[in-house]
């Protein structure tokens, strides 16, 4: 079974929603940063009202430019969930200006709270759990607090290729969620193959880890630009794909979508209502609005854009 769909787009309009898919879909989310998020409009044209945007920060990108956008995102009426990167946030006082920052300009209430990809600390913190053990999100009340989750593990996190490291923060995450205010979940790292994620999922819930999890999906792309991220992020088996369909050049050449992976993680979730992952996050890969109105073409009621809502 292919594992990936890399058919010509059709027409806009001409494609039937699975409804499968659409259910799925309900309530996704989606990454910007302030480069890429300047070049949007108007999100209320892409993307359905109240929809989660993380907004990811990557290192040198000044706190300033980070706040700008979470206060433009949320003027156009969306929950606004910027990166908290532990490995480029020197101290507790820098945590806690970030934070009132982020609150005082755009009334931001959630957080997605990771390590970082930086391979040098650059202050106190190494890790997402240094951070929120210092107990300052909940200081400020802080509503939803999302940490990560690795379905094909984390060389940052265990570079022997195993996952001891990653299982047991995965644990520390369980208990911390069940002593913080916040509702937590798990925002995964992309990847392309469903049967590893759903046995992933399904790992985690027998070793009682009972976060949901909002799984990363690459939105369409080139596939050039797919391997570019995956060999960036470390993703180990679904590198492997791309690369094994690097090789056929009339495959190279045309576009990849994310049916195919969607489709089997929705009829699982169908067949097995307490499947563990409840949404989907999308990485834009191959920009906003492609992502976007791929979402707008496949979803159905569930990406319906809040310029055409009511």
């Amino acid at each position: 079974m292919a594992l990936l769909n890399f058919k010509k787009r059709e027409t806009p309009g001409a494609r039937t929603v699975n409804p499968q898919v659409e259910a799925l879909l309900d309530g996704y989310s989606i990454e910007v940063m302030p480069r890429t998020a300047e070049k949007v409009d108007n999100f209320r044209d892409l993307l359905p009202e109240g929809t989660r945007v993380y907004i990811a920060h990557i290192e040198g990108t000044p706190i300033e430019d980070m706040v700008t956008t979470a206060r433009r995102v949320a003027a156009e009426g969306y929950k606004v969930m910027p990166h908290f990167p532990a490995r480029i946030i020197k101290d507790q006082a820098t945590l806690e200006d970030w934070i009132a920052r982020y609150q005082g300009e755009a009334g931001v209430e959630q957080a997605l709270v990771l390590a970082g990809g930086v391979t040098e600390p650059h202050g106190a913190f190494d890790s997402s759990m240094q951070l929120l053990e210092t107990g300052a999100f909940d200081r400020a009340g802080f509503k939803r607090l999302h940490v990560a989750g690795h379905p094909e593990g984390n060389r940052d996190i265990d570079p022997d290729g195993g996952r001891k490291n990653v299982e047991n923060a995965m644990q520390w995450k369980q208990k911390f969620s069940e002593r913080t205010d916040a509702e937590m979940a798990l925002a995964t790292q992309f990847a392309f193959d469903a049967d590893p994620i759903i046995k992933w999922a399904d790992d985690l819930a027998a070793a009682g880890v009972t976060l949901p999890i909002h799984i990363g999906i690459a939105g369409p792309a080139k596939l050039q630009t797919l391997i570019k991220f995956a060999i960036a992020c470390g993703v180990g088996p679904s590198l492997k794909v791309l690369q094994k369909r690097a090789m056929d050049v009339s495959k190279l050449l045309l576009p990849y979508e994310p049916m195919d992976v969607l489709t089997k993680l929705a009829a699982h979730k169908a067949a097995n209502p307490d499947f563990n992952i409840t949404n989907v996050h999308f990485f834009p890969l191959g920009g906003i609005k492609t992502n976007a109105e791929w979402a707008i073409e496949n979803g159905g009621a569930s990406a319906v854009p809040a310029a055409k809502q009511g």
